[in-house]
């Protein structure tokens, strides 16, 4: 039995630094804690550069298809389709690319990581109904009155996923 569990360790271990190399590639090209960027793909596909969503979304940062053409374009990637976000170094980009969108749409609030993190698991239609009063600037209380359970849930479980991963990719000149 202690075998089997040090040999589980092992692998899930081996899993979760396998993404650091296209992972640290985007958090230098963006500016933007790497720590972050792991926590949401350890949420979105467990470090599976395969992994499909139920509704069209492809690879580690589960990329839906407007989203990673917003990339594309932004970057003026030639040729690019949907389907080359299951590469983990296009995908990174491109979902990190995202990201720092989200968390500019939130830098009037004491904290945009939560309020990037509800929107880009929600949508920002969600994120609109639930900024009302306080919540429109404390990340405390806006996570609090996330009206969907499983958003809320998302949030707290990405940002103490990227406590796990503080440091452990270096740091990034400039990150946010």
């Amino acid at each position: 039995m202690a075998g089997g569990m040090a040999l589980l360790w092992w692998w899930q271990g081996r899993l979760e630094r396998s993404q650091d190399e296209p992972i640290r590639a985007a958090a230098n090209r963006y500016r933007i804690d790497p720590a972050l960027i792991k926590a949401i793909v350890w949420k979105e596909s467990r470090f599976h550069p395969e992994a499909r969503g139920r509704v069209g979304e492809l690879g580690l940062m589960q990329l839906r298809e407007d989203a990673a053409f917003e990339w594309a374009d932004a970057e003026r990637v030639e040729g690019f389709g949907h389907t080359h976000c299951l590469d983990p170094r296009t995908n990174t980009m491109a979902g990190t690319f995202y990201l720092v969108r989200l968390l500019k749409r939130y830098v009037r609030t004491d904290d945009p990581v939560p309020y990037a993190l509800a929107d880009y698991n929600a949508g920002r239609a969600n994120v609109l109904k639930w900024i009302r009063g306080e919540a429109s600037t404390n990340s405390r209380v806006f996570i609090e009155g996330i009206g969907f359970p499983s958003t809320r849930e998302y949030v707290k479980g990405v940002m103490q996923r990227r406590q796990r991963y503080e440091g452990q990719l270096g740091p990034v000149p400039g990150a946010k």
